[in-house]
């Protein structure tokens, strides 16, 4: 009695989905690489993708990617470059030279660190390291001195302080550091004056520098998101009639004299407590 015969599928036929789709790029010369979601852990599946002198955007998000290849840099033309939801626990030197990279997304993935030099960037304009194990103490020492920055994500990670460097990006119009363990924003924050979208929900907040309320965040475009933190009284209930109230309590003098006592004397009462992110994503090996 003869079998039918056996259909088999190559067990790297989404790798192969991969250099298909290298392949045509390259054959019709697009400068836009989509490789969403190909089940791809390693460049060395992708082989010929550093090579593509040409290509502007490269799309990698949803795969199981845990090296970026220092050889990245070789796209000298790249300027969008999607790694979100992936396994990289480590980012090469060579990334902040690209000379024309502009969109960096690295959200969803493990890292612990970021490389030396890594502000060097010299045209980047939206910077997103988002869920990942980032806090003060592992940014290199240039990481705020990115002046073209627009947008900067930091959403999500292990965060206490937020250095006061942060003044320095003048350009800098959206600050996401929602999901974070902070106890305090500096006053530097109101350097920013092209600021208009504020994140910094779900912290351990208990007030806000009075500086804050220099910035544009009451306009038709801007945001000002605040909710679950541990703010002082004062603060909680002004929140309840509006983010407007908030920002013109904290332009009183009443306000700055509970700010000063708050910064001199500490806080009152306990630490809020960190939330538990042991079961991150970002945390599993």
């Amino acid at each position: 009695m003869s079998s039918a015969p056996v259909s088999c599928l190559p067990v790297n036929s989404k790798m192969s989905k991969a250099k298909k789709a290298i392949d045509e790029a390259r054959d019709s010369q697009n400068r836009e690489l989509d490789l969403v979601d190909k089940n791809v852990s390693s460049f060395d599946e992708m082989s010929g993708l550093l090579n593509m002198l040409n290509v502007t955007r490269i799309t990698l998000s949803h795969n199981k990617i845990n090296i970026l290849p220092p050889g990245i840099a070789n796209l000298i033309n790249l300027e969008i470059l999607n790694l979100a939801n992936n396994h990289i626990e480590e980012l090469p030197v060579s990334l902040s030279s690209m000379p024309k990279l502009r969109i960096l997304n690295v959200s969803i993935n493990r890292l612990n660190t970021l490389p030396r030099g890594f502000g060097a960037f010299p045209v980047l304009e939206v910077l997103d390291v988002s869920y990942n194990n980032l806090n003060e103490h592992t940014l290199p020492g240039n990481f705020f001195m990115m002046e073209t920055l627009r947008a900067l994500y930091l959403g999500d990670n292990d965060f206490e302080h937020l250095p006061r460097e942060i003044g320095n990006l003048k350009n800098l119009q959206i600050l996401g550091i929602r999901d974070n363990d902070l106890l305090d924003i500096p006053r530097e924050i109101g350097e920013l004056v092209r600021l208009r979208e504020l994140h910094i929900q779900n912290n351990r907040l208990t007030v806000l520098p009075p500086e804050i309320a220099n910035l544009d965040l009451l306009g038709n475009k801007s945001v000002l998101k605040m909710e679950e933190n541990e703010w002082v009284q004062p603060i909680a209930e002004q929140y309840l009639l509006g983010i407007s109230h908030v920002l013109d309590y904290i332009k009183t003098e009443a306000y700055r004299i509970l700010y000063n006592r708050q910064s001199s004397d500490g806080k009152s009462g306990p630490v809020p407590p960190k939330a538990d992110k042991s079961k991150k994503a970002s945390r599993q090996r």
